[in-house]
């Protein structure tokens, strides 16, 4: 039978799942797919938990027990999310042990309300990496400009970092220029360069949802012929940077004391346009060396008619750099889009941060008002 999971696989792409909840644990759906469709990896974000937790009775008991202790609701949501995060490091630990550290991680993401703040990105970062307590755990930091110094901080003092909200290729030179300074700096304080890790998030379908929006309002002939292919192209010269930076004698260096690649991953990768189809963010941007975290409906839709062409990303660098140059010539501005698409980014997860806090704070409430601890039942 065909397997394009498989195919994916053996074309040197890990294949991670972008979502966790605690019914995902409790039920074995995280496990089966584990098991069954090639998944070693797990990626979250704070929509993610809030879909999680509102609403479901799974952490009702760890709430009433929150509630018993009197813990504030930021702690809680630490807490609570670490949990889970924790279990699926534990789900995927066979993973990290095989691929030797390079797959099986799960991802945990830093409150996105301190985007702007470099020290308290590094704060929360020690203080989740010391909750979770997972060698196979990844803390993810936004690719803002206070994220980047945070990102450097954490990986010199040996906290492994997953990169997100990377929308630009000018944003992502600087964050592998980030990943560099803090992997010279773990060599230089002594640190195991072998288990230290890094994935940068690279996100591509709300790439053609900002840019077909404009093309949309351009309405020519020209602008039609380039809707849906701005954010493949822009992930294609995303990679073929990183081909530039990862071949470098700087990085050569680095690599014989036994550090690793930060691995380009491919995020946002659920089609946002029916008319697209729902494959595409993940087979046109199939080559080695890279991860796909994919929602399940779109893992799903690979599996079941998914076909690989072999190479999709290093044989296109000519046609994505043509794609970038019809996108200039209609007018469109490259740099104010992704510096829209960054912060309408952060606005959401900040909606969602907040909407999980309050979510969390009246369940809390509520438990406590019961009387708190566990159900005596």
């Amino acid at each position: 039978m065909a397997d394009p999971l498989g195919e994916l696989t053996r074309a040197g792409v890990a294949i991670w799942l972008d979502d966790l909840s605690r019914a995902r644990l409790a039920e074995g759906s995280l496990a089966r797919l584990i098991r069954d469709c090639h998944v070693v990896g797990v990626t979250t974000n704070p929509t993610i938990f809030a879909k999680a937790i509102n609403g479901s009775d799974h952490y009702d008991r760890q709430i009433r027990e929150l509630a018993g202790r009197d813990v504030d609701v930021e702690e809680a949501l630490r807490l609570i999310t670490a949990q889970d995060v924790a279990e699926a490091c534990d789900l995927l630990r066979p993973a990290y042990d095989t691929s030797g550290g390079v797959d099986g991680r799960a991802s945990i993401e830093v409150d996105p309300r301190l985007a702007h703040d470099t020290e308290g990105t590094v704060a929360e970062a020690r203080r989740l990496w010391s909750l979770v307590d997972r060698q196979n755990l990844f803390i993810k930091i936004p690719a803002t400009p206070a994220g980047l110094p945070a990102i450097t901080t954490c990986l010199a003092e040996g906290i492994s970092i997953n990169v997100t909200l990377i929308f630009s290729r000018p944003r992502y030179t600087e964050v592998m220029d980030a990943f560099l300074d803090g992997i010279e700096r773990a060599h230089a304080a002594g640190r195991d360069l072998t288990r230290l890790a890094s994935v940068a998030s690279f996100f591509v379908s709300r790439v053609d949802t900002e840019i077909d929006r404009r093309l949309d309002a351009i309405g020519s002939a020209e602008a039609k012929a380039v809707r849906g292919a701005a954010a493949i192209a822009n992930a294609r010269l995303a990679y073929r940077t990183y081909d530039e930076v990862f071949t470098s004698d700087r990085w050569h260096a680095l690599g014989r004391a036994g550090a690793r690649p930060q691995r380009p991953l491919w995020a946002s990768t659920g089609v946002k346009d029916p008319a697209y189809a729902d494959t595409r963010y993940v087979l046109d941007l199939v080559t080695s060396g890279v991860v796909t975290t994919m929602p399940e409906a779109t893992l799903r839709a690979v599996a079941a008619h998914g076909v690989l062409r072999g190479d999709t990303v290093r044989p296109a660098y000519d046609d994505a750099a043509a794609v970038m140059t019809a996108l200039a010539n209609l007018g469109i501005d490259y740099d104010d889009a992704m510096h829209k698409l960054e912060h309408d980014g952060l606005t959401t997860f900040e909606g969602s941060w907040a909407r999980l806090v309050d979510t969390l704070e009246h369940k809390l409430a509520d438990a406590k008002r019961d009387g708190g601890e566990d159900d005596p039942k």
